[in-house]
């Protein structure tokens, strides 16, 4: 078969190295086609258009910062749709908005093609070894027809349901991770304003119940070491995410008012001209208020984390 992959951004670029590693002809695009050099060095061919990465393809891959990115790559001038053919199938590796996705769908299915959404989790190192989970939502036979291709993205691909949940559970996944973030300021802020040291606060409640499921442990890449250029994923996207699952919310009538209230936070963060820092910085709104610093040197943690491997070994 022949592969497309449109997007060669952060994720974008590992996940079709991968693909091309995996023994698959692959045609890429991208809005910089320098982004692209790697993949011809491989072995990929270089399309001047979405539109052409769909007449070259049997199965095209999207990987794309949100929905006005899909929207226009996919139903835009020279886009997907414009190159589609009955039969091809159309995954969009995104965190997209449900509701974009099912109205693309439609739009592919009345030419007789296939639209599954296939958000991703496992961010850029995920993405460089493989151990990526991919949630699908759509047709469930050209689900499995297709998987051996998904198996050279991810390590852990599930079937979710019709087209759209791929992309629900994507934003339950996300905006969980991010609501959490906002409650874990919070609580440090005052333990550590109430007169607990930092690291010791740390160490104390990754023993509690919460703490033996490895909440914690990623305080230590970011927030406690205060470490939050470059980016692991910007804080742009992250208020992109929460408030595509809010506007879930909205449109089946379910109170989010956390979510809402992690919105405000990431907002407020943004418009500090944070937005293409960590989108853990907005964390740091919440010392500001609080008028305390929750600081562990970077090697003091790493120190820690090595010894509880060296005991567990």
């Amino acid at each position: 078969m022949e592969l497309g992959f449109i997007g060669l951004g952060t994720m974008g670029s590992s996940m079709a190295l991968n693909v091309i590693k995996a023994g698959h002809h692959l045609t890429v695009n991208d809005i910089n086609r320098d982004a692209a050099g790697p993949h011809l060095e491989a072995g990929a061919v270089w399309a001047d258009s979405a539109q052409e990465v769909a007449e070259a393809s049997d199965i095209l891959f999207t990987s794309l910062p949100g929905p006005p990115e899909v929207e226009a790559v996919a139903l835009g001038e020279h886009g997907i749709l414009s190159g589609i053919s009955p039969g091809k199938v159309y995954f969009d590796l995104s965190t997209n908005s449900p509701t974009l996705v099912r109205r693309v769908h439609e739009a592919f299915a009345a030419r007789g093609a296939h639209l599954l959404d296939a958000p991703v989790s496992g961010g850029p190192q995920g993405a460089r070894s493989g151990r990526l989970a991919i949630w699908v939502g759509g047709d469930k036979t050209v689900f499995e027809r297709c998987k051996p291709v998904l198996d050279a993205i991810g390590d852990q691909v599930f079937y979710v349901g019709a087209i759209g949940t791929g992309s629900v559970a994507k934003l339950v996944h996300n905006c969980t991770g991010y609501i959490l973030q906002t409650a874990l300021a919070e609580t440090f802020s005052m333990g550590v304003k109430a007169g607990v040291e930092p690291l010791a606060l740390w160490q104390a409640v990754r023993q509690g119940a919460l703490g033996r499921r490895q909440t914690f442990d990623g305080l230590a890449q970011n927030y406690l070491p205060g470490r939050f250029d470059p980016p692991d994923f910007a804080l742009r996207l992250a208020r992109k995410d929460v408030s595509l699952a809010v506007e879930v919310g909205r449109e089946f009538d379910v109170p989010m008012r956390l979510a809402n209230l992690t919105v405000a936070e990431l907002t407020e963060a943004l418009n500090k001209g944070w937005g293409q820092r960590d989108s853990r910085a907005a964390m740091l709104l919440q010392e500001e208020r609080a008028g305390v610093e929750v600081r562990v040197p970077q090697d003091v943690l790493q120190e820690v984390l090595q010894k509880e491997r060296g005991g567990q070994g």
